[in-house]
């Protein structure tokens, strides 16, 4: 595939497969091919790496944020899990938000906490509405402590986030899309992977091993569930399609009838 962007012209054209297409620079075509490139490039030149919330490094791509708070205020959800903690950064994001909303709290799941991050999640102002939790997330004991900090009846969001294998995501989507509530989501972040194959710091078999993939094989086991991205709440562009790292992440349960 090649792209090629003339600012004088305003245009943008593509060539693939033999043939080629130019679109107005302007147009949601247009659009689509430069966040394209834009993805690629930031992957390469990791741009994820220079983003911190409330003081904790983040390392996720804003506009997957902005579209999270969305699905969040919508939802609002009384938990969200997340699974892949690292440096604390959207444990402290989503925590901020529920603040806001005066409801909510998130229960955050990692194999390894280290020491200076636990140390600084834990002496954050917005810790109160923070449970760290460390072992395997698809340990079954460390599963039934996440489920224990679940009340009946609470709505709940999850975020999967931890190891990117197609195998662990299927087995967290298996552990954890029963606590989902209906109309609520269960999200396998970073499918981007699948089309990264051969940039730097990715591997050969990440066109088939990637969250993607394991959420289109886990929502054809379960009709109860289906990839459904949450709909934009304002747009008054001509753009439509978000601009990710997750794509075909939001995983929805389906509303009861």
């Amino acid at each position: 595939m090649k792209i090629s962007i003339d600012l004088t012209g305003g245009t943008v054209a593509l060539e693939a497969g033999g043939g080629s297409a130019a679109y107005p620079i302007g147009s949601p075509e247009a659009f689509a091919l430069i966040s394209k490139a834009w993805l690629r490039s930031g992957w390469d030149a990791k741009y994820v790496y220079g983003f911190a919330w409330m003081g904790r490094p983040i390392i996720q791509l804003p506009e997957d944020m902005m579209r999270a708070q969305e699905a969040i205020y919508r939802v609002q959800p009384d938990v969200l899990i997340e699974t892949g903690i690292a440096h604390g950064g959207s444990l402290i994001f989503y925590a901020s938000l529920f603040k806001a909303m005066g409801r909510g709290r998130v229960i955050g799941v990692d194999i390894e906490i280290r020491p200076h991050n636990r140390k600084a999640i834990e002496e954050h102002e917005l810790f109160p509405y923070i449970t760290l939790i460390e072992g395997s997330s698809v340990d079954p004991g460390v599963v039934e402590r996440v489920k224990a900090q679940v009340a009946p009846g609470e709505r709940v969001l999850v975020m999967l986030d931890s190891n990117h294998s197609k195998a662990h995501v299927l087995a967290e989507l298996e552990a954890y899309a029963p606590l989902v509530a209906p109309g609520s989501y269960i999200v396998a972040a970073d499918g981007i992977m699948g089309d990264l194959v051969g940039a730097p710091r990715s591997q050969p078999d990440w066109g088939w091993n990637n969250p993607a993939c394991a959420a289109e094989e886990f929502v054809a086991a379960h009709e109860e569930f289906a990839i459904a991205e949450p709909p934009f709440v304002f747009n008054e562009g001509d753009v439509s399609q978000r601009v990710t790292y997750w794509p075909k992440a939001w995983i929805r349960r389906k509303p009861e009838a």
